[in-house]
């Protein structure tokens, strides 16, 4: 059975990277890793380490995202909290099973990783991604 390992991120909506470095990396003292362009996503997101956790600083980089509407609708703040997962299609056929409203009912591939999301009304209002190194 799949199990979460850790969190491994939290995600903060911004509207503008370098602001959002000014307080996280320059004043807090967040080790600064890249900035990574998500085209899949239509988002920008800038790494910074806490530990074995990150933050993620996202911005989206058109106006049709989900992002985009989130940025605009709530204005900048936390948008998801990421579990890492050991195994995420199992934990997805899982959730699917038991009858949890999901997202994505099958992991997107990127870069070394796998993702999904939890729709916030399964979860209590948390938009919930989950997430798998494949290391590929």
């Amino acid at each position: 059975m799949a199990k979460a390992t850790k969190v491994n991120h939290v995600a903060i909506v911004v509207s503008d990277i370098e602001q959002g470095l000014n307080f996280w990396r320059d004043q807090l003292g967040l080790h600064f890793d890249h900035v990574e362009d998500v085209p899949s996503q239509k988002v920008e997101v800038a790494f910074l380490h806490v530990g074995e956790s990150h933050v993620e600083l996202v911005k989206p980089t058109t106006d049709d995202s989900g992002t985009a509407k989130f940025l605009a609708e709530k204005g900048p703040g936390i948008h998801h909290l990421c579990i890492e997962v050991d195994d995420i299609d199992s934990m997805l056929a899982d959730l699917k099973q038991k009858g949890v409203r999901l997202i994505d009912e099958t992991a997107r591939e990127l870069p070394g990783r796998k993702m999904a999301f939890i729709h916030p009304k399964a979860t209590g209002g948390v938009l919930l991604e989950l997430y798998q190194l494949t290391g590929k």
